[in-house]
């Protein structure tokens, strides 16, 4: 039996079951966090989950859209990923991508659009990790056990994990200090927002359309997935948290700022009333997850500098 194979035996047999499946668990998000960063997860080593994802942004990125390996342009933009453990559908416009663990399969294998261009390539990600002794060993942490095959399914396991860990929860709202001019802007939110953008994440995570649908538009949205002409143009309510540094809005990008995301909802607000709800949206902003040194680029692995 090899050494790390018969220290990990040994363990299970001395160390109580709810602390092994903790420390599987904490090995699984350090394996994600890693694999997060890697862009060995690309066709060409250019692009990983993060170059989309970005820690400043709310893992989002600042941008219209995203373009993949191919340089092909993205469809849509790119979400934060703030609590994304908690949502059930996923994306945009595919009510198909209910879990983290196969979600992560779209951007690596995916063809429309091309993001990390894998398709066809599949087996080269075992091969290109398996290289790394250090990598042999996160695995054989994160899952230990007699099958010791780096496949995939571990792969997006372990990613799901570290993404599942992307809690964000300590923005002034969270902390009960809002401003004056917030606490107005969170009623006037309230009395116009709040019925697509409820609960704790600010979102029904159902799908919407806010204008009359158009055959032409080159992104249908739901329609897309489902044929249904009733789906034409709608789309899932994004998550609000950390939206002041999320931007720019809508599924397509297409709103530069904050103003031009709540003017597009047509809500006939008094001026007054739309910058205390700007005031309010800053307030969702949690520093410490924008900072959290756990969620950020790995310095070390396997106690070596990477």
């Amino acid at each position: 039996m090899k050494p790390i194979f018969a220290f990990l035996a040994l363990m299970a047999l001395t160390i109580p079951p709810q602390v092994l499946a903790q420390n599987r668990h904490d090995a699984r998000v350090a394996l994600g966090r890693r694999l997060f960063y890697d862009a060995d997860l690309s066709r060409d080593g250019s692009m990983s989950c993060a170059t989309c994802h970005e820690q400043r942004h709310g893992f989002s990125d600042g941008n219209l859209v995203h373009p993949g390996v191919t340089d092909e342009p993205g469809r849509r933009n790119v979400p934060g990923l703030a609590n994304v453990g908690r949502f059930s559908p996923l994306t945009w416009a595919d009510p198909r991508q209910t879990t983290l663990e196969k979600q992560a399969a779209v951007p690596v294998f995916g063809t429309h659009p091309v993001e990390m261009g894998m398709a066809g390539m599949q087996e080269q990600i075992p091969k290109r990790l398996g290289r790394d002794p250090c990598y042999r060993q996160m695995f054989a942490a994160a899952f230990p056990g007699h099958d010791q095959k780096l496949d995939f399914a571990k792969i997006s396991r372990a990613l799901a994990d570290f993404e599942r860990s992307l809690i964000s929860r300590d923005a002034p709202f969270d902390r009960h200090r809002l401003s004056p001019e917030a606490t107005v802007g969170w009623a006037a939110f309230r009395r116009s927002c709040a019925s697509c953008h409820k609960g704790p994440d600010f979102t029904d995570m159902a799908f919407h359309r806010l204008s009359p649908p158009d055959p032409a538009a080159p992104d249908q949205g739901l329609y897309e997935v489902t044929g249904r002409q009733a789906d034409r143009g709608r789309i899932r309510t994004p998550s609000l948290r950390n939206v002041a540094v999320t931007g720019p809005y809508w599924h397509d990008g297409s709103a530069p700022t904050l103003d031009d995301a709540i003017g597009r909802h047509g809500l006939n607000l008094a001026p007054d009333k739309t910058r205390a709800i700007k005031v309010f949206l800053n307030a969702l902003t949690d520093d410490k997850f924008l900072n959290n040194q756990a969620f950020s680029l790995p310095q070390t692995a396997c106690g070596v500098k990477l």
